[in-house]
């Protein structure tokens, strides 16, 4: 069913006026080329397997709520597993941190049937034990505006290129369904939890969350979630001391769903 949602969704996108070219992968191998985007950092888990994040205050870090979970068991990682590595690349961190408390979107349900809820509210919140203060490390406002022909980008980390963030300084909003954006962003497995920037005004701001990647009609895409509802909830969930630890059974396999989605 999900699966036919989006196939129309994206129908009607590529159906519409011709759309600019889409951005390369740009690696941000040395300071300056990193510059601005110290806040984008990789997040270990395990030390078997990362996702990307982004600091959105000096001790808070955004990024996909299924990354606190492990693929093969279907267990939350513990929290002392998990570190964020502000600006990682070639072996080095901008900071190091580690994780005081994670908070997931109160509807996520790490597991459940790949559906357009899920992915609209798989969002999570890390607290971290010391706030990143670094002149160059600034984090990131959010915003709700994201429509389609937005100008948006991602910086990413991914398989293959785990060892420096890549930005992608241009691609599409090529849609909209409920919470969940049609991305024609370049993503891969270890970008989830990846910024979805928008510019405008002259100002660089999180639009969106890297979700999951898809198949559209043989076309690669990204969805991600949209913040305009889903982190407001997960706000108040974090303030009302709400955190899901619910014992969950592993991941089955998406491919097998029919929606053809997977987590990235």
């Amino acid at each position: 069913m999900i699966m036919r949602v989006f196939v129309s969704l994206l129908a009607l996108c590529l159906a519409g006026s011709a759309l600019a070219q889409d951005a390369g992968l740009r690696r941000l191998d040395t300071g300056e080329d990193s510059r601005h985007w110290g806040a984008v950092g990789r997040l270990e888990l395990d030390g078997r397997g990362f996702c990307t994040g982004a600091l959105i205050a000096p001790d808070l870090v955004l990024t996909a709520a299924h990354c606190l979970y492990s693929k093969q068991t279907g267990a939350r990682h513990r929290l002392s597993q998990i570190e964020f590595r502000a600006g990682w690349r070639n072996g080095r961190a901008e900071a190091y941190r580690s994780v005081k408390r994670a908070t997931m979107h109160p509807k996520y349900k790490f597991g459940a049937q790949s559906n357009i809820t899920d992915v609209q509210n798989d969002l999570a919140l890390l607290k971290l034990h010391h706030p990143i203060r670094n002149t160059t490390i600034v984090p990131f406002a959010t915003t709700d505006r994201l429509r389609k022909g937005s100008h948006i980008g991602v910086v990413s980390y991914a398989i293959g290129r785990e060892e420096a963030p890549s930005l992608q300084e241009t691609c599409r909003v090529m849609g909209r369904q409920k919470g969940v954006y049609v991305l024609s962003c370049d993503i891969d497995f270890g970008s989830s939890g990846a910024p979805v920037f928008v510019f405008e005004d002259d100002t660089v701001r999180i639009a969106s969350v890297v979700a999951a990647k898809a198949e559209l009609r043989g076309r690669k895409v990204a969805l991600g979630a949209a913040l305009d509802r889903s982190l407001k909830e997960l706000f108040a969930a974090r303030a009302d001391n709400t955190v899901q630890i619910e014992t969950l059974t592993p991941l089955q396999d998406r491919n097998n769903t029919g929606a053809k989605f997977v987590r990235p």
